[in-house]
């Protein structure tokens, strides 16, 4: 059994192409999605048309929540952005997206963690803004009745696989199309993937286990960076541009 995990598209939908075309030259033609489809100040409503079309297993992101739970002057500048650009048809898909999903009997499909779409499931924010890699007690604690063997989960944008003490794996295929972000919760903090390649992963059953394999695509990147530049977000067009927020 194998197949393919993406996550964080945020709109990108030149880099959603590019992974796309990478997991077809992989021989893969099962792919899921963990999520968070189309906030950010980028190309939300093409993103929109092609994942609908692909039609494959999704669940909801707290930013795709927000785009159906949000009147649009509430909402934050990123998703507001996107919301300009999506068509009834596409928030109808938003608002039939499961929370959570099993996939193939095999894996459990969440956007952050089983209970809250908000919380980092494999890493921690310290007072000072530094990101880590939260305890394994923590991370099984949040695993709790999660029974199968393999856990996947979005959000943080970091490709990171954890292995329970039991031998479950919960994996982060990283974002297909933000690199670098930066937030207010729980203290302010930057996620920077230190490059503008986007992230995916491809998940294979050996025997009894599963092994992921994390890839990294090119793309055009500068296009998108110049295009959030374009819609006056400076720190997207950086990150877009090298992965870092400066």
């Amino acid at each position: 059994m194998r197949f393919a995990a993406i996550a964080d598209v945020h709109g990108n939908h030149l880099a959603l192409e590019a992974v796309l075309a990478d997991i077809r030259e992989q021989g893969i033609t099962e792919v899921i999605n963990l999520g968070d489809c189309f906030s950010g100040p980028l190309t939300a409503g093409k993103t929109a048309d092609l994942l609908l079309e692909l039609n494959m297993p999704t669940v909801r992101g707290n930013h795709d929540r927000y785009l159906i739970e949000q009147a649009p002057e509430m909402m934050h500048i990123s998703d507001r952005a996107a919301y300009s650009e999506l068509t009834e048809p596409h928030l109808g898909w938003l608002r039939g997206l499961p929370v959570s999903a099993v996939y193939q009997d095999e894996a459990y499909l969440c956007h952050a963690t089983p209970a809250d779409d908000n919380v980092y499931w494999l890493e921690s924010v310290s007072p000072d803004g530094h990101v880590y890699l939260k305890p394994l007690e923590e991370i099984e604690t949040l695993a709790a009745g999660i029974d199968f063997p393999l856990i996947l989960c979005g959000h943080t944008h970091i490709p990171r696989v954890v292995r329970l003490s039991d031998g479950r794996l919960i994996v982060n295929p990283g974002s297909v199309g933000c690199p670098a972000y930066e937030d207010d919760l729980p203290y302010y903090h930057k996620v920077e993937a230190g490059h503008p390649l986007a992230s995916y992963a491809i998940l294979e059953k050996a025997g009894d286990h599963w092994l992921p394999v994390f890839r990294q695509i090119a793309y055009d990147h500068m296009e998108m960076a110049k295009l959030a530049a374009q819609n006056g977000r400076g720190e997207w067009a950086s990150g877009l541009a090298t992965g870092w927020l400066r």
